[in-house]
């Protein structure tokens, strides 16, 4: 029983360490004032790295407000959605930031984003560098779970669990 008691504290401090690597970050578009027009995006970009496996969460007034991807900076400069590679509107939108490259963001509502209400974000692959190929839309959802992205942080999880039990058993 001593084992088993000393294992599972073994295991949960070590889950809690690697859990940072494993795990992508959640920005909360616009920090606590969400997604609204009195934001300033850029700023608030600026101060944020993205990271492949990073997801984007936009809170917003559902029929006020909506989230539009759009393919291009010349579509973000020009705040024209005729093209959108995506729309949400449900109020809280997830996105999942799956490669690297720059993504564009506006609300839909007419005037907005002329107003401002528009984000650009450059995501950088886990080592921190960014490449210049534009990312895809991917797939987003209205729930804000944390999903494993990091598949090396399993297998270094992994290893040191079967090192620490290994240890235990020859030490008991």
């Amino acid at each position: 029983m001593q084992i088993s008691c000393r294992f599972l504290l073994v295991f949960i401090l070590a889950a809690i360490l690697i859990k940072k690597e494993a795990w992508g970050k959640q920005h909360v578009v616009g920090g606590s004032q969400g997604w609204d027009e009195s934001t300033d995006y850029d700023s608030w970009a600026s101060s944020q790295t993205f990271k492949v496996g990073d997801e984007l969460v936009f809170k917003y007034t559902p029929g006020l407000h909506s989230v539009v991807e759009l393919g291009s900076e010349s579509s973000y400069k020009n705040c024209d959605i005729s093209s959108a590679l995506d729309s949400l509107n449900g109020g809280s939108n997830t996105v999942k930031l799956n490669k690297p490259g720059t993504r564009y963001f506006t609300c839909g509502t007419s005037g907005h984003c002329g107003q401002g209400m528009k984000l650009k974000i450059t995501t950088v692959a886990g080592n921190g560098t960014a490449t210049s190929t534009p990312a895809s839309p991917s797939s987003t959802t209205s729930t804000s779970a944390a999903v494993p992205t990091n598949y090396e942080s399993f297998g270094l999880f992994a290893l040191v669990a079967t090192l620490l039990v290994t240890s235990m058993i020859f030490n008991a």
